[in-house]
């Protein structure tokens, strides 16, 4: 019996592909409308593109003169003079030069026909080719008389002669101003579009937030960061282009070639050309130095000189002031090279990087339009920890380990298992069941077994394997908590603990019995299964109704962090949860070493102290003014944040003070008259800015072993927290402006930035100075040290 055909209707899959189809075509179609109506409007389009690009450049110096008080029209009319005045002025400078040049043309031309008779001379009699080059010769004559029937030559044929048509004076005229008509329209145009560009920006930019629609946060993050990209690529693309031009100025001059600022000029204007405009500018100073120069001397000097310079502009200043400006792939900046010339001819050559880095940007503030982003960006598409998973399962565990060496040079091993090893095996339990064949989980298995024993042998322990064991891993279920725990047992060897591990197996009285973990002071058992609670449970009874000394720790790897609260510690009988390989060696290491975690002793350097408390014995904390300006921060911290609470802190001696906040919050208060919440000297938080004094985030507390336990931080209920420091104009910090939060909480690096902004506000108005820029601050004077290292 035939089956039936499906139905679009009842079968989803199919129905979703038909729908993929649609999409596809829809999205053809709009490219092939969009690039048509690039290349058939570019009469327009280049000249209002060319226009953006150039108020890009003029617009903070427009912004500048404004700000010192002048008027939006004076400073636009300001700005166009100067840049007409410097144009005429190197004009005026280059025709001078030009002039000179032509002057000397028939000098050298005779050098160049002495020197291309020598080369004909050198080159005189018979040669490798010259057998070759007769015999086709012969061939040529022969086939030639053969079809001319050898009868007749091009002597007797009748010579016929078209004369054309006079034309009038007027006529010619129009046809030699035609071409010259043609840019000096274009550059009035663009001179047009520029002035009403900036003149009435701000209305542009309005209209532009309305074309874009939807979210206006998103429409204005998109104009902003285009805005940026473009305006620092187009500045650090002056700056290299003048890095390059003077130099090769100044050296030709000293090598004696003329028109040495012409060609330095010219150089430095071409190289806005992509990838041929090097090379045409090169053309000129070296043709002219084979002119001028009877000998080589001079044209081997200007190759020389045009190398060095290119090699240190590609390789030292452009990488150097460059960076990440622009955010493309060098393979994007080709194709959207190739693609723009096609539509646009050299003017879409030179206008590439710009275009292409706006539709990097649509890209990412699109969601329909993300694919741009992908083919354009310069951020690798896959994470780290997904190229190795990829790597594996395609049976490549070398390229793996290339990636993982990478990784480690960067931070640490142990960050290494922490993020991007554990990230792989969370990956691979998530596929296990839903995606993965047969072949992948043997060939992720196998791949997974070598990169670990490879990572060992190129990071070898200071605590041999054999070594009495301290710390057991005990596998959960399955092979990947096994691998698990050797990542975790590598990892504590590498901390100086020795550790062993436990392959994975049923939960029975044999097992149990044959785990041998007589001597063990700390059992870690490994779980990635989303649900191991039952599991867990029963195999945490059953180690503790057998070794009744070991401190049982569970690393549930693949559970939600909000759902790892003590209330589940106690519920699974633990002493502990992780869910790291950085916390589990921390939170082991502490009970190894049987430390307090919430102690955390904060060494300050004597010097330090004094002038911190000199500098905060200026400052009246009592001041009911003060205080209320300090709370009023403190809530617009807050409310910018959005988070449950914002304190400042003040560091003393001894011990740390609340002197503003965003609501009243529970502490022991100073006796002195000053009725100050008083932290306890055990639980710090601000001073930990002492180290390094830049802004640092804890997304969940809980995972961090060190502030777990804060009492401090208990009280006020705090799952998240962020610090910036409060940093006087001198360097000193004086506290921190805490950030606190009863849920977990991501900041990225501009939130920090924010953070940090909003701190030196605070410390301008508990100092009453002007604190030093954010990017230019210097390290705290004199410096002080925390000590966070748990003691033996």
């Amino acid at each position: 019996m035939i089956p039936p055909l499906p139905n679009p209707r009842t079968d989803p899959m199919q129905a979703g592909q038909e729908t993929d189809v649609v999409k596809l075509a829809a999205g053809l179609i709009i490219v092939t409308i969009v690039v048509s109506a690039l290349y058939l409007g570019q009469t327009v389009l280049i000249p209002l593109a060319i226009a953006f690009l150039i108020s890009f450049v003029l617009s903070p110096l427009v912004t500048w003169m404004q700000r010192r008080g002048l008027s939006r029209i004076l400073a636009l009319a300001l700005t166009i003079l100067l840049v007409l005045a410097f144009i005429a002025g190197m004009g005026t400078i280059l025709a001078l030069q030009v002039t000179t040049l032509s002057q000397e043309l028939p000098t050298y031309q005779s050098t160049i026909r002495a020197k291309i008779e020598s080369l004909g001379s050198q080159m005189e009699g018979p040669g490798v080719f010259t057998g070759v080059i007769e015999t086709f010769d012969t061939v040529q004559r022969e086939v030639t008389q053969v079809f001319s029937g050898g009868s007749s030559t091009v002597d007797d044929l009748d010579r016929v002669r078209v004369v054309p048509e006079p034309v009038s004076p007027f006529k010619t005229a129009i046809q030699w101003l035609t071409p010259a008509l043609a840019p000096i329209a274009t550059t009035g145009i663009v001179l047009v579009f520029v002035v009403l560009i900036l003149l009435d920006q701000g209305d542009l930019r309005d209209r532009l937030l309305r074309m874009l629609g939807g979210n206006l946060f998103r429409s204005t993050d998109a104009l902003e960061e285009a805005g940026k990209r473009i305006s620092k690529y187009l500045l650090m693309q002056l700056l290299v282009n003048v890095t390059y031009g003077l130099p090769m100025a100044l050296g030709l001059y000293l090598i004696g070639v003329p028109g040495w600022i012409l060609w330095g000029s010219l150089a430095a204007v071409m190289r806005f050309i992509p990838y041929v405009g090097p090379i045409l500018s090169a053309v000129f100073p070296l043709s002219l130095a084979f002119a001028v120069d009877p000998g080589w001397d001079m044209v081997i000097y200007t190759a020389a000189l045009l190398l060095v310079l290119e090699l240190v502009s590609s390789n030292i200043i452009e990488p150097l002031l460059y960076g990440t400006s622009t955010g493309l792939s060098a393979l994007s900046l080709i194709a959207a090279a190739t693609f723009w010339t096609a539509i646009w001819g050299p003017v879409g050559l030179i206008l590439s990087t710009p275009l292409t880095v706006c539709l990097l940007v649509v890209g990412r503030y699109i969601p329909q339009l993300s694919v741009l982003e992908t083919l354009l960006g310069s951020s690798p598409a896959l994470s780290r920890q997904t190229r190795i998973y990829q790597r594996l399962i395609a049976n490549a565990p070398d390229d793996a380990l290339d990636i993982a060496d990478e990784a480690i040079e960067e931070t640490s091993l142990t960050r290494f298992y922490s993020e991007e090893g554990m990230d792989v095996l969370r990956q691979a339990s998530n596929d296990y069941i839903n995606n993965a064949r047969a072949e992948h989980r043997l060939r992720f298995s196998s791949g997974m077994d070598e990169l670990l024993e490879e990572l060992r042998g190129e990071y070898p322990a200071p605590v041999a394997e054999d070594a009495p064991p301290r710390v057991a891993c005990i596998a959960g279920k399955w092979e990947i908590d096994r691998q698990a725990c050797e990542m975790l047992g590598h990892a504590l060897r590498m901390d100086g603990i020795a550790a062993t591990e436990r392959a994975a197996g049923t939960i029975s009285s044999r097992r149990v019995d044959g785990l041998e973990l007589a001597g063990v002071e700390v059992a870690l058992i490994s779980f990635f299964s989303g649900e191991p609670d039952a599991a867990a449970r029963n195999l945490a009874r059953r180690i503790r109704a057998r070794w009744p000394q070991v401190k049982i720790v569970m690393g549930l790897w693949n559970v939600p962090l909000a759902d790892l609260t003590a209330a589940r510690r106690e519920a699974l009988g633990a002493d502990a949860i992780v869910a790291s390989i950085d916390e589990a060696v921390q939170r082991i290491t502490l009970m190894i070493r049987h430390t307090a975690a919430g102690a955390v002793q904060v060494v300050q350097d004597p010097k330090a102290a004094a002038t911190r408390s000199q500098a905060l014995a200026g400052v009246s904390l009592a001041d009911p003014a003060l205080r209320e300006d300090l709370d009023d921060l403190a809530k617009r911290a807050a409310d910018v944040f959005d988070v449950d609470t914002a304190a400042v802190l003040a560091i003393e001696a001894q011990h740390e003070l609340v002197i503003g906040a965003s609501h009243d919050l529970p502490g022991a208060r100073t006796s002195d008259g000053r009725d100050l919440i008083l932290l306890p000297h055990g639980a710090p938080i601000a001073a930990q800015l002492l180290d390094d004094g830049t802004p640092w985030m804890v997304p969940d507390i809980e995972r961090e072993p060190l502030l777990a336990e804060n009492p401090v931080l208990r009280a006020w209920k705090a799952r998240a927290l962020a610090a910036a420091p409060l940093r006087q104009a001198d360097g000193v910090i004086l506290g921190a402006l805490c950030l606190m939060h009863d849920e977990i909480r991501e900041m990225d690096d501009d939130e920090l930035r924010l953070l940090e902004t909003l701190a030196a506000e605070v410390a301008e108005r508990l100092t009453g100075e002007e604190p030093a820029p954010i990017s230019t601050m210097p390290p705290e004077v004199p410096s002080a040290r925390t000590g966070q290292k748990v003691p033996d």
